[in-house]
């Protein structure tokens, strides 16, 4: 390695959380996404590393995750440490970096902060299916969660979806619930008083999805939460909390009923348990999985067919959104 290409490197920029949600514009992100799903870039499989120690034997909760994705501009990678005891030396259980480098050269370019990046594009990404999955008419949008990524959900709809009139927030815990609430109405409250009025903590989870035209479920439950039963006729579900097979945010009569589009289908059949568990005990066959969201937005599969049908997209992350909303990032910073 040369001297000069040593001090480049030394040179690297980073973009923290804040300058990361400040440069990805939900309009211009949205753009970006629904670009990289019309035209994907290569992504393989993400690899999954236990971290155990050179020489000793058996297992470990400590992993390395590398998400690589690349097109004709850029390679990107994320890095992800699940580390349950890094707390106790100052860390974060899961922390996470993306790095962007340049086709060509594969000189390292920036530097981002994972989480903000992956937040951001998670939310993103499901108002982009839900602008194609959900009725033109929606006005109520429910949010079950309350953790991370559901302030993020309620933005990116809210700021896609111009129809949205009443924003509707349920928690197990009413104190984070509350919060959340809170939060998201003080924002709004500067940008667009209208909808800031309307934000309301419910207590029947039943009562808001029998309500909402548009249901977002960001949580890690293990259990369903949303009964099939409760989703009215031209209802669009958005599950994007549980990622692994042994989680599940919808019962399988909620599946049943649904027109089921994912982002990615070797993933979700890899790791989504709301498809794998129905699947599993014969609620649903393979052909159930009727589109990716590729296809959807390419017009390979028409999305909703008509008013009455409920529409699910199910999300457990694909690497084309983190390349596509750092490249977003690079660009945005005049580095392109």
């Amino acid at each position: 390695m040369s001297l000069e290409s040593s001090a480049d490197r030394k040179l690297l920029p980073q973009c923290t959380a804040d300058q990361i949600h400040a440069l990805l514009d939900w309009e211009l992100l949205a753009t970006a996404l629904s670009d990289a799903f019309r035209a994907p870039p290569a992504v393989p499989t993400r690899h999954a590393h236990p971290l155990v120690a050179p020489g000793a034997t058996g297992s470990t909760s400590d992993i390395l995750l590398l998400m690589p994705a690349w097109n004709t501009e850029h390679i990107g990678i994320k890095l992800v440490t699940v580390l349950p005891d890094a707390p106790r030396h100052g860390g974060h259980t899961v922390d996470a970096s993306y790095l962007l480098l340049d086709r060509l050269t594969g000189a390292p370019r920036l530097l981002l902060d994972g989480e903000a990046l992956t937040v951001r594009r998670t939310a993103a990404t499901s108002a982009v299916a839900a602008r194609a999955l959900a009725p033109a008419e929606a006005d109520t949008l429910l949010v079950v969660g309350t953790g991370r990524l559901a302030a993020w959900m309620a933005r990116a709809h809210v700021a896609l979806r111009p129809s949205l009139r009443r924003v509707l927030i349920w928690g197990r815990r009413p104190d984070r619930a509350d919060a959340l609430a809170e939060t998201v109405r003080s924002e709004w409250q500067r940008e667009t008083p209208d909808i800031a009025r309307t934000v309301q903590v419910i207590d029947s989870l039943e009562q808001g999805c029998r309500a909402a035209q548009i249901i977002s479920c960001a949580t890690t439950a293990t259990e369903p939460v949303v009964q099939g039963a409760w989703l009215q006729p031209g209802t669009h579900v958005d599950l994007v909390g549980a990622f692994t097979p042994a989680m599940r945010e919808v019962d399988d009569e909620a599946v049943r009923r649904s027109v089921l589009v994912v982002d990615d289908y070797d993933a979700a059949l890899r790791e989504a348990g709301d498809v794998l568990q129905p699947l599993a005990n014969g609620t649903i066959g393979r052909d159930h999985l009727q589109a990716d969201l590729r296809e959807v937005l390419q017009g390979v599969h028409p999305g909703r067919q008509h008013a009455e049908q409920i529409t699910m997209f199910k999300s457990v992350g694909h690497a084309l959104e983190d390349l596509a909303a750092a490249a977003l990032v690079f660009t945005r910073r005049g580095m392109s």
